[in-house]
């Protein structure tokens, strides 16, 4: 079932089928041609400018860290080896019935003592009555006495799924957007909780109203992030739905060979979320910081232009194989041989995914770029599907982009397949490196085998001007403030301190 979901979505995405949402709507900018340059001359999906933006990013990973010094238990390694060949230094995993503290609010009632309401009422009367505010301030009282809010931390089990709610709160926190706005939940997943599927159960979690919103899963492996955010921006032309939400969500740990050294040490688990939007900018949103005039440089946020490609020849190279035990049920006559389902160990051939990768990925965002009309000095940042540090150099040499550009935080993650971009470009916007009007060229590319590049022109302020003042925030630390220009630098500064992380100014 989640297969064929994922199957019909991209299949709307290749021929731009979500336009059928909007009778008046005009016909998709999808091109499929044949791309010299890729090997074998695959056929390309491919299209120009899309009207989403994104506006919020969050994520999430798991409370357990597996360092690479834990694995020079396990197997014959060592720290040094790891970090050479591929830039992880340790990586988030899922555990067995594992949990983690979350704070959770009680509103309970209180039984308050009957002679002391009759003390407080007597004192009451001995003062002579005040104005409507005074009864006000009576009311809100008795119902503080009467009404106690408790904070206190409890357990959860952490879950792909529960990750993925942490993380899609956590973007809408930052688009401002309430999830009963929500139209359409998209979670890019290879590895689910549930194998129907994910989405629908992570859109009632977060609140999303169930008369409108439609959610399922997509799996395109370590291109899915990529390909769910171009498949949603395809729905959002449409002109029906409005806002979107995007997530990355993957448990490879789970179908990882933990007796394979080349393979365990590589991956991670964790999820990340976009929130998408065609809404229109309030008025004087479209400024930019600093009185720069990047935000007019490419004439609006959102998706630029993007391409992707497929090759099915290559699966045997990286795969997860469904594997059914025989199970005999007694139907007349000799019975039935059925299958217990199940799936085997992950398999990756490194050398020929290093060398699809390193020669495809430039590739495709040189074809995204085309479709953006733009050129590879008009990026702001490179991020790349964080699998290797060293595929990650390769790609930007060969595009001519200094490393200094190049977004990642694989060393802390390792590769978490659809949730790594989210991941990246979540701390990358929450430290202030990426600002509002800033151009990101991304990649993703794996299994399948799959690639893709679409390039981004983020839409979001960490640090927003409005009317003279400015809204500022950082994780779940976040407040309002109408302030004199030449103090907002010092209210920046102090909010730093107090929330432990960058604001971008």
């Amino acid at each position: 079932m989640n297969l064929s979901l994922a199957s019909a979505s991209l299949s709307l995405l290749l021929l731009g089928a979500a336009t059928a949402f909007s009778p008046h709507a005009s016909l998709p900018s999808f091109s499929s041609s044949h791309s010299a340059s890729s090997s074998g001359a695959l056929s390309m999906a491919a299209g120009k400018r899309l009207k989403a933006r994104p506006i919020g990013i969050g994520s999430c990973a798991p409370s357990t860290v597996l360092t690479n010094f834990d694995l020079e238990s396990v197997h014959d390694t060592s720290d040094e080896w790891i970090r050479t060949r591929t830039g992880i230094s340790e990586r988030r995993v899922l555990i067995h019935e594992g949990t983690r503290p979350v704070v959770v609010h009680h509103i309970e009632d209180v039984d308050v003592d009957e002679k002391e309401k009759e003390k407080e009422k007597k004192e009451d009367t001995q003062q002579p009555p005040s104005n409507e505010n005074g009864n006000e301030n009576r009311n809100e009282k008795e119902k503080e006495e009467t009404t106690t809010i408790t904070q206190q931390t409890e357990l959860e089990k952490e879950t792909l799924r529960t990750l993925a709610v942490t993380s899609a709160r956590a973007a809408l926190a930052m688009s401002k957007l309430p999830a009963s706005s929500l139209d359409l939940v998209i979670c890019a997943t290879s590895s689910p909780d549930d194998l129907f599927g994910d989405a629908p159960s992570i859109a009632a979690a977060i609140g999303c109203d169930r008369s409108k919103v439609m959610a399922f899963d997509l799996t395109a492996a370590c291109s899915g992030f990529l390909f769910g955010v171009v498949t949603a921006a395809k729905f959002l032309e449409g002109g029906n739905m409005k806002n979107a939400l995007v997530l990355g969500a993957d448990a490879l740990t789970r179908w990882v060979d933990w007796d394979d050294r080349n393979t365990c040490i590589l991956f991670g688990d964790g999820a990340g979320a976009m929130v998408l939007t065609t809404e229109e900018e309030e008025e004087g949103d479209d400024e930019v910081e600093n009185g720069s005039e990047k935000s007019n440089d490419l004439a609006g946020f959102g998706v630029l232009g993007f391409a992707a490609h497929s090759d099915g020849d290559g699966y045997d190279e990286l795969k997860c194989i469904y594997r059914g035990e025989p199970k005999s049920i007694t139907t007349p006559g000799e019975g039935t041989i059925v299958h217990d389902g199940s799936y085997d160990l992950m398999t990756m051939n490194g050398r020929k995914i290093y060398s699809f990768a390193t020669r495809e990925v430039p590739t495709v965002i040189t074809e995204a770029l085309e479709q953006a009309e733009i050129t590879v000095d008009q990026v702001d940042w490179l991020l790349l599907h964080q699998a290797n540090i060293r595929i990650m150099e390769v790609v930007a040499d060969r595009l001519g982009i200094p490393m200094e550009k190049v977004i990642t935080n694989l060393y802390k993650y390792g590769n978490t397949s659809a949730a790594s971009i989210p991941l990246a470009l979540d701390e990358a916007v929450r430290s202030g490196k990426v600002k509002k009007g800033d151009v990101i060229a991304c990649a993703g590319f794996g299994a399948g085998l799959s690639w893709g590049a679409a390039i981004l022109k983020w839409g979001c302020y960490r640090l927003c001007r409005v009317r003279g003042g400015f809204v500022v925030g950082c994780g779940d630390f976040e407040v309002g403030m109408f302030l004199p220009f030449f103090l907002e630098m010092v209210v920046v500064c102090v909010m730093e301190i107090m929330s432990g992380c960058l604001v971008g100014y």
